[in-house]
């Protein structure tokens, strides 16, 4: 069954992917999927201050994600730090971490600033890839690129990469799951739920996000290569 936009259920949005695309950062990438755009710039590792902060044995990996004020589909996203931009913050570090060696880098912090100008669904998952492509660009130590998108239970349809008006859906269930994860080895790195799904569609949901994934990793290693010239 075809969805509003033409798509079957397993298909992904456009996307566009690019690196290197702020001057002054030590990395930065831009992620598009649809009419969901991510930019996200590295700074580090530098040294981390107060020292007390510090740690001797490894870095530490610092996100902040930002909606700006007119991105979304939706309402005015009020400006600064909102509860719903520190959580993501907080699970964006936690999906990157895994592929990072922060032991290379100890007493030293390593910044990740997240900008949407637009965003129309799946802010999360942009944020994710892009935020994995600077850290790439920037060089840092890692042990694959982590990709990331969102599944959903669409009335009694299970969707891939739902935009906004299939997540305001209101003729039957709907749940939103966002997943990311490292390709090479199927570690699933965030798998969060809003709403309720059984387990048989939780599942099928999980199996369509790594498939996604794939191609969404694919557009990630195709746009690092454009910067770097390998084959």
């Amino acid at each position: 069954m075809k969805r509003h936009d033409g798509r079957q259920p397993e298909d992904l949005r456009k996307m566009e992917a690019k690196v290197g695309v702020i001057k002054n950062a030590d990395g930065s990438a831009y992620f598009k999927i649809g009419n969901t755009w991510a930019y996200a710039a590295v700074y580090g590792p530098r040294n981390l201050y107060p020292k007390f902060l510090q740690d001797p044995g490894r870095g530490i990996l610092r996100c902040s994600y930002n909606m700006m004020p007119f991105s979304g589909a939706g309402d005015r996203v009020r400006p600064g730090q909102s509860r719903r931009s520190k959580e993501i913050s907080f699970v964006t570090v936690k999906s990157l971490l895994p592929v990072l060696d922060l032991e290379e880098y100890p007493n030293s912090v390593v910044d990740v600033f997240i900008e949407l100008p637009q965003t129309e669904a799946g802010s999360r998952c942009a944020g994710i890839c892009a935020a994995s492509m600077a850290l790439a660009d920037a060089g840092l130590v890692m042990k694959d690129l982590v990709s990331a998108v969102s599944v959903g239970l669409n009335g009694d349809q299970m969707l891939v990469d739902l935009d906004y008006a299939e997540e305001a859906y209101e003729d039957g269930p709907v749940a939103d799951i966002p997943v990311a994860m490292i390709n090479r080895t199927n570690e699933i790195t965030l798998l969060q739920m809003d709403g309720e799904v059984s387990k048989d569609m939780l599942l099928k949901g999980i199996s369509m996000a790594k498939d996604a994934c794939i191609k969404i990793y694919e557009v990630q290693k195709k746009a690092l290569k454009a910067k770097y010239g390998s084959e």
